[in-house]
């Protein structure tokens, strides 16, 4: 009709728009996420980071997402079984946006057993509430683990945080369209697909510490870089630029003490003019070595 404005509606949106949103997805994910954090790469389980949950928050707040969980309880008696929807509504407008669904049981095999406290444990519990199972060695032999059955209602909140866990961060991947760039969750693969499934791994071997330079050492030093026409901060500059130590003078460890010691007697001594007060450092000057 002539004179009348008639709004169009678009019910897509347009490469670029798709491309502008992906670009989004990785500028927070530089900037905002941090490894191991938010996402993780899994060795062996493909090239793509695993977006964990505190990853699709993030992503849900980019995005103005609102999530809105619905539980479904399909516990029985022997077991704690959940299943959520997770719906996702904008918080600007209200409008339903999409959703994602997790699922999770206490019959899952790292939810179902545990270790036997004690071998009296085990044997007091019934034949069909207990197993022994084989484990996986990290570079020794396999090995056996006396499990007993858990009750299920004390992992029932466990298991529904883990549903719910789920349905979000399926939810966030669907809606976001960013399946292309995360993963799935490490949870979600199964135990015996995981690298190394089982496999126990040794503590961390403890660093020893190295021992720091001594007073009469730091004084030594004093000594030689004052000849040589040293000051404070050429030190410093030195020590950070050749030998990446940026910590005081006084935490030296004792091996940059004496390679120090080593590159500052090879330089020549300074002209006969004596050193500024500036250019020494306050010691008192009979303790100085000779």
């Amino acid at each position: 009709m002539t004179g009348d404005s008639v709004e169009v509606y678009q019910d897509h949106i347009t490469a670029v728009e798709i491309r502008a949103q992906v670009n989004l997805i990785q500028e927070v994910m530089e900037s905002v996420m941090k490894n191991t954090i938010h996402y993780g790469t899994i060795p062996g389980c493909g090239d793509k980071p695993a977006l964990f949950k505190p990853g699709a928050e993030k992503l849900c707040a980019t995005f103005r997402m609102a999530p809105d969980p619905i539980v479904e309880d399909l516990s029985d008696d022997d077991s704690a079984r959940y299943r959520v929807t997770c719906r996702m509504l904008s918080q600007q407008s209200g409008l339903f946006l999409g959703s994602g669904v997790g699922e999770c049981s206490s019959n899952e095999e790292k939810y179902k057993w545990r270790k036997a406290v004690c071998e009296e444990e085990f044997d007091a519990t019934p034949e069909d509430r207990k197993r022994s199972v084989w484990k996986k060695g990290y570079k020794n032999p396999n090995y056996q683990v006396d499990q007993v059955r858990t009750n299920s209602a004390d992992v029932a909140n466990t298991v529904l945080k883990m549903a719910k866990k789920r349905a979000l961060v399926d939810a966030v991947l669907t809606i976001t369209a960013a399946s292309d760039i995360f993963e799935q969750d490490f949870e979600e693969i199964p135990d015996h697909l995981r690298p190394e499934a089982g496999a126990e791994q040794p503590a961390a071997p403890t660093k020893p510490t190295e021992p720091k330079a001594t007073k009469p050492q730091i004084k030594r030093l004093w000594a030689i870089a004052l000849k040589k026409g040293q000051t404070e901060d050429t030190l410093k500059a030195n020590l950070s630029a050749k030998m990446k130590y940026q910590g005081e003078l006084e935490d030296m460890p004792r091996s940059i003490y004496t390679k120090l010691c080593e590159g500052l007697e090879k330089m020549p001594d300074k002209a006969a003019d004596p050193p500024s007060e500036d250019e020494i450092k306050e010691e008192p000057k009979d303790d100085m070595p000779t």
